[in-house]
């Protein structure tokens, strides 16, 4: 396959993003005249990346023809790194996982993970995929910490070869390479393919190991100005004198992060307190068995996620009285605790909004669920499908 035209990458991009579609809709997407659409379509269509997919509903005259990408023409690789545990899968052209999705520790504060480990993590994935390796596109990978998207530098983490992080892991699969923070990947998949798709200022809170933001204004990722922007965990909201992995006192990663949780829920076990909540043989507690318990009715496990929903509402009412969001979506690996959040986070909107603010704001669960970061990583590389070289 051979790809250099910037109309063809164009039109690939808004049927990825958009589904089966007419050529009016690409038109109006790539801002192309419709006669320039068909024509890119057509082009397309014979170069065996796009398929005609029957047709669109007609409330009279001639049905539009829909179109859509050839869902194994190319795929990409997406990796979602977060502090503990790494997530690799292959995508189609239809936004579907090819296969299982891998699941590998990876200890981002571990000396061990340097990362030529990722890389071999990475490469491993890779070679034991079934499909034509050739056929992979590009790497999209979404990283914790301060990325500088333009030099695919990551400031926190992953800093040991002193290289860009984006670059060495592209000289090293072979493959071109995108990295993202990974609450911005996390916003970019619900911009394209969750609720962004109908509204345009939308706070996406990626609740995790810390809480996370990703900010949509205007139908666009809003960066700041050194690309920074959303660095909602580390908020100075307590006096509690508890020390951030920041280095700073007080922020709110210190009072609702599933860190904190795991660590709470640990606590209460060893001080005797009834739950069904069982460690593990060296007494630990992972989130997973505090959501499931939670979800089971658990009152520990409910109460310990309740006073995290609590102080992240706090922090949410900041935003909203700053922002004005229209939407702000749960996200991230926490949010798998579902409508557990919605109240606690509710109630403290409700004690410290200005009604006026509140009532224009909403707040609501993603539809995209616990993969949402990998969706994004997988956005990532066609977001930037023009910088590839087919």
């Amino acid at each position: 396959m051979f790809l250099d035209n910037s109309n063809h990458l164009s039109v690939i991009k808004a049927l990825y993003f958009n589904g089966s579609i007419g050529c009016s809709e690409v038109s109006k997407i790539t801002g192309f005249s419709i006669p320039n659409a068909q024509k890119n379509l057509t082009e397309l269509i014979e170069e065996g990346i796009v398929i005609e997919k029957g047709f669109a509903s007609s409330k009279g005259g001639r049905k539009p023809i829909l179109y859509a990408l050839v869902p194994d023409k190319f795929y990409t690789l997406s990796v979602a790194v977060d502090q503990f545990i790494t997530k690799i899968g292959l995508v189609n052209l239809d936004n579907e996982f090819i296969g299982e999705v891998e699941y590998l520790k990876f200890n981002l504060y571990d000396k061990a993970a340097t990362t030529d480990s990722l890389i071999r993590k990475i490469n491993g994935f890779i070679t034991k995929l079934t499909i034509d390796t050739t056929k992979i596109c590009a790497i999209g990978i979404s990283v914790p910490g301060f990325v500088d998207v333009e030099k695919g530098v990551n400031k926190n983490f992953l800093k040991d070869t002193g290289k860009s992080l984006r670059d060495y892991i592209a000289e090293n699969t072979g493959y071109p390479t995108f990295m993202d923070n990974d609450s911005s990947a996390i916003a970019l998949a619900e911009l394209k393919f969750g609720i962004g798709r109908t509204k345009k200022e939308i706070m996406v809170l990626n609740i995790g190991w810390g809480i996370g933001l990703g900010m949509i204004v205007k139908g666009e990722i809003f960066r700041g100005f050194s690309g920074f922007a959303g660095e909602f965990s580390h908020i100075p909201l307590f006096k509690n004198e508890k020390i951030c992995n920041c280095g700073k006192r007080g922020c709110l990663e210190t009072e609702a992060s599933l860190i904190l949780i795991e660590q709470q829920a640990d606590e209460a076990i060893k001080n005797g307190q009834s739950t069904t909540i069982i460690p593990d043989r060296k007494g630990h507690t992972s989130i997973n068995s505090v959501i499931t318990e939670a979800k089971n009715g658990d009152e520990l496990a409910i109460k310990l996620i309740s006073n995290a929903g609590y102080q992240i509402g706090r922090a949410l009412a900041v935003l909203i009285h700053i922002m004005n969001p229209q939407t702000i979506v749960l996200s991230g690996k926490g949010s798998e605790a579902g409508k557990l959040w919605l109240a606690p986070i509710q109630q403290a909107l409700n004690e410290l909004c200005i009604p006026v603010l509140l009532n224009d704001s909403e707040v609501v669960l993603s539809t995209l669920g616990s993969n949402a970061q990998l969706i994004g990583s997988a956005a990532l590389v066609i977001e930037n499908i023009e910088s590839i070289t087919f």
